[in-house]
């Protein structure tokens, strides 16, 4: 992958169109479960006729099955492996974008993703934020936007500066279970240095 070049852009050329892709990633992560098309349009934050047509060339492929609770993955559907490895399982971070998605939140002092973005199931949250006049707003549209492309909700936590380093000191058992689990700090401000995050 080239510097210039999106995972999704990428994903994109292969699959056809970023409609697709997240789509796919939506059923791929949600097993049996069934949508209905205005289901599909908001979670994948794709357009009416879009979804439809996605929806109906993807059931002509076998890969989802209209029923009538909605639209649900095929589990009959014989390339499920190759395409969760390819759409679910390889690294697709792009993790400038990550960060210029909040930064535009407020002033963001610390960036920390884990869970769904590193593959660690058991993480109490996928995304951390801390920094000072956050736009909660700003927040939530940053992550739709993330859900959308990822094919999954997101446990997400914001603290402002001074709560997130009051718990920091205090051990709080949240704050602690992000930081001492895998996780990979996007971005770190001058305010919180590596080696505060250490703290034990």
């Amino acid at each position: 992958m080239t510097s210039n070049t999106s995972s999704m852009e990428i994903l994109a050329k292969i699959l056809g169109n970023p409609a697709r892709v997240k789509i796919m990633r939506l059923f791929l992560r949600n097993g049996g479960k069934a949508f209905a098309k205005k289901e599909v349009v908001k979670k994948s934050r794709v357009n009416s006729a879009a979804a439809l047509r996605e929806l109906r060339l993807l059931a002509a492929a076998g890969f989802v099955r209209k029923l009538s609770a909605g639209w649900s993955f095929n589990p009959s559907f014989d390339y499920r492996t190759e395409f969760e490895n390819l759409l679910i399982n390889t690294d697709m971070l792009d993790r400038k974008e990550v960060e210029n998605i909040f930064k535009k939140a407020g002033r963001i002092k610390l960036l920390i993703v884990s869970g769904v973005f590193i593959k660690n199931k058991d993480s109490r949250a996928d995304l951390l934020i801390v920094g000072d006049r956050i736009k909660q707003k700003r927040v939530e549209e940053g992550v739709r936007k993330l859900e959308a492309e990822i094919g999954t909700e997101l446990a997400y936590v914001v603290f402002d500066t001074q709560e997130f380093i009051y718990r920091l000191d205090m051990y709080d058992k949240l704050v602690r279970d992000i930081l001492d689990f895998p996780h990979e700090v996007i971005f770190a401000g001058k305010g919180l240095s590596t080696r505060e995050l250490s703290r034990t």
